[in-house]
């Protein structure tokens, strides 16, 4: 597992291939701190960890990324720790599109 506030290449992201998934990489944004969780067997391990270090439940949201993908098909808003609907969130999906906007902004922003 590796958190990320600071920028890696994708070459790196590449490197944690096949990993768990084979061509799919776990991960956890936490859209208040900026950060990003990754390459662990569930989610929800990555969320514990990053609760470990401030995060607050209502900020974290699970994707996966697709690192041979380009576009909108490199990152998949799907993860069990997205049922939430005491925050509106009935699905595993990222239904709230700020939300999203958020976490592709983050994701863009640490994964170049």
């Amino acid at each position: 597992m590796k958190i990320l506030s600071h920028p890696i290449c994708r070459g790196e992201l590449n490197d944690m291939l096949p990993g768990y998934f084979g061509d799919m990489i776990k991960a956890v944004v936490d859209v208040r701190q900026g950060i990003l969780g990754l390459d662990a067997e569930l989610h929800a391990d990555i969320e514990k960890e990053m609760l470990t270090l401030g995060g607050e439940q209502t900020d974290l949201w699970g994707i996966n990324l697709y690192p041979k993908m380009e576009g909108e098909d490199f990152i998949e808003f799907d993860s069990l720790i997205n049922i939430r609907p005491y925050q509106g969130n009935r699905s595993r999906d990222v239904q709230d599109p700020i939300i999203r906007k958020k976490i592709t902004d983050i994701v863009n922003s640490l994964i170049q």
